[in-house]
C-alpha cells in the first residue's frame, strides 16, 4: 500500500506514540451571546407583563383585603357563588364549539387550498385573513348589525328561520354558536394561512412517493398530512384555548346592545370583573382568574404531551 499525505503527516504515521492533530470543533462565541441577546428583550417583557401579574394573581388569591393569608378560602368562596358554574358552562359550550370549528374547518379549508385550490390560494388566504385585520370591539359591532333582521343585509334569511329581531337572534341559548361565528370570522383566517405554511414544509417527495404506491387525496391527507401537522394542531389549540377561556368583549357588548339580555356575569372573565369592580373584592376575582390559568394550563400540557410537542424530529 502507498502512503499518501505530506511527508510529516507518513512520518508521523510511521513512529508509535505520536499523536496527529484533530481538527477541532467551530468554538461557539459572540454567536451564542448574540442569541442570549435577541431573547433577552422576551424575557424581560415575559417577566413583566406574564409572570409578575400572575404571581401577584396568586398572592391576592390566597389573601384577604388586609393581606392575611386565607389559603383556599376565596377559592371555596367563589366556587359556592351562583354564577360561577354557569359562567365556566358557558365557557365550556362556547370553547368546544370554538376548538371543534377550528380543528374540522381551518384543517380542511387549508388542506383545500394546498391541494384543489392552488391557483385561487393566495387570493382566498388573503381574503381569509382580512376580517382578522377588525379590532375585537369593531368585529362585534359590526355582527351586531349583521344579527339584528331589520337592518342585516341577510334579514331574510334570518326572518326565514322564524327571528324578526334582535332579541330573539341574541336569545341565552344562541349565545355559544353566536359568539363562535364570529370567533371563527375574525381568528380563523389567520390559522388558515398558518397551517397552509405547515403543509408547504411536508417534502414533496413524501407526497409523491404516496401517490406512486396508489395513495389519493383523502389517503395523504389522513396518513401522511395530518400526522405530520399535529404538532401545529396542538399549537393552534392550546393559543385557541387560551383567548376563548377569556371571552369578554364579546358578550359585554352584546349584552350592553341587548339592554341586559345577556347577563353581565355571562364569561368567567365577566363574573371575575364584576367581583373586582362592582364588589370591590379583588381577592375573589383573583381566584377565578387563577381557576381560568390552571385551566388554561392543565389543557396545554395535555396538548404538548399528546402531540409531541417539543419533541425533535429525527431524520
Amino acid at each position: 500500500m502507498v502512503a499518501t499525505g505530506t511527508p510529516q503527516a507518513r512520518a508521523g504515521a510511521s513512529r508509535p506514540g505520536v499523536r496527529t492533530a484533530k481538527p477541532r470543533g467551530r468554538r461557539v462565541g459572540s454567536g451564542g451571546r448574540v442569541g442570549y441577546l435577541f431573547v433577552a428583550g422576551y424575557t424581560i417583557l415575559l417577566l413583566l407583563f406574564g409572570v409578575a401579574p400572575a404571581a401577584y394573581a396568586l398572592w391576592l388569591s390566597v389573601t384577604n383585603s388586609s393581606g392575611q393569608l386565607t389559603g383556599l378560602g376565596n377559592f371555596t368562596r367563589v366556587f359556592a357563588d351562583y354564577r360561577f358554574g354557569s359562567a365556566f358552562a358557558h365557557i365550556g359550550v362556547y370553547l368546544t364549539l370554538w376548538l371543534g370549528s377550528l380543528m374540522v374547518l381551518v384543517v380542511t379549508l387549508a388542506l383545500l387550498l394546498h391541494g384543489r385550490l392552488k391557483r385561487t390560494s393566495a387570493v382566498v388566504r388573503f381574503l381569509c385573513y382580512l376580517p382578522g385585520a377588525f379590532a375585537g370591539a369593531s368585529s362585534v359591532l359590526i355582527w351586531l348589525i349583521l344579527l339584528d333582521p331589520v337592518a342585516s343585509p341577510v334579514g331574510p334569511v334570518l326572518r326565514a328561520v322564524g327571528w324578526s329581531s334582535a332579541a330573539q337572534v341574541v336569545a341565552p341559548e344562541n349565545l355559544p354558536a353566536i359568539f363562535t361565528i364570529i370567533a371563527f370570522w375574525t381568528g380563523a383566517g389567520s390559522w388558515i394561512v398558518i397551517i397552509h405554511g405547515a403543509l408547504n414544509g411536508i417534502p414533496n417527495e413524501v407526497i409523491e412517493a404516496a401517490r406512486i404506491d396508489g395513495a389519493g387525496a383523502v389517503q395523504i391527507a389522513l396518513r401522511i398530512q395530518l400526522p405530520m401537522l399535529r404538532k401545529w394542531i396542538a399549537y393552534m389549540l392550546i393559543l385557541a384555548f387560551a383567548g376563548g377561556a377569556q371571552l369578554f368583549v364579546e358578550p359585554q357588548l352584546v349584552g350592553t346592545a341587548s339592554f341586559g339580555q345577556v347577563p353581565d356575569d355571562w364569561s368567567p372573565n365577566q363574573l371575575s370583573y364584576q367581583f373586582a369592580f362592582v364588589a370591590a373584592d379583588f381577592n375573589g376575582a383573583a381566584a377565578i382568574a387563577v381557576v381560568l390559568l390552571v385551566l388554561s394550563l392543565g389543557c396545554a400540557a395535555a396538548a404538548v404531551f399528546k402531540a409531541g410537542l417539543f419533541e425533535r424530529d429525527h431524520s
